[in-house]
């Protein structure tokens, strides 16, 4: 059984379902970025987030995310590609809200939901702010993340209270946020985003599978 295979068995569903393409590999139609947008290059104004021979391009200046911005999502697993360059930082936010800088706190997914983190610790013991974590809250079971400049595969599920997380065919997440105080009262639905943390990282195959009332 491949890798991907194995993961879509973990979380229940075959691989023949159907997807909702969130990224169609030209454009960034549907996207909007907030926080740091842009930046100056040679004196010339230039987008953090782009697309480039099929990959979403994160190059890495300021603080901000990009975000789905067609509709939210309740029950679902979101699956996405990536590969990082060396000391990068960055992460993903789940059942998250559009980002205002000016209440960066009471907005950005870490607070506000969840951020999966995504950084440069291929290899580190985990923590409850390494690739894998729910950042600030809940530490991995493990570091299963690949070395920088490897593709990684991440899928996140979400289903009323539970949160699970598989990295790299790895199950490293499986949390009920009603039996942890400080996450009771996260949403149970929300947008999903990309962040841009001051690293350079490509995203690919960005999908959202929603789980209906009888999902497993």
């Amino acid at each position: 059984m491949t890798m991907t295979l194995l993961a879509l068995a973990l979380l229940g569903f075959s691989a023949d379902d159907s997807t909702i393409a969130l990224f169609d590999g030209r454009t960034l139609d549907g996207w909007v970025a907030e926080g740091v947008s842009s930046y100056q290059k040679d004196g010339v104004d230039t987008p953090v987030w782009t697309v480039e021979d099929g990959r979403i391009v994160c190059r890495g200046s300021g603080f901000g995310f990009l975000r789905y911005k067609e509709r939210e999502f309740g029950d679902f697993t979101f699956r996405v590609e990536f590969r990082m360059a060396p000391k990068c930082n960055s992460g993903i936010g789940v059942r998250t809200r559009d980002f205002r800088p000016e209440d960066s706190r009471g907005t950005r997914p870490s607070y506000y939901s969840y951020e999966i983190q995504l950084t440069d610790d291929s290899g580190q013991a985990p923590t409850k702010t390494s690739s894998g974590s729910l950042y600030r809250y809940v530490a991995p079971r493990e570091n299963a993340l690949k070395p920088p400049g490897e593709w990684n595969n991440l899928e996140v599920t979400c289903k009323g209270p539970r949160i699970q997380v598989v990295l790299n065919g790895v199950l490293i997440q499986d949390v009920d946020q009603s039996e942890h105080e400080e996450l009771r009262s996260k949403p149970l639905r929300g947008h999903v985003c990309l962040q841009n943390h001051g690293g350079h990282i490509e995203f690919r195959t960005v999908e959202i599978h929603e789980l209906g009332p009888d999902a497993e």
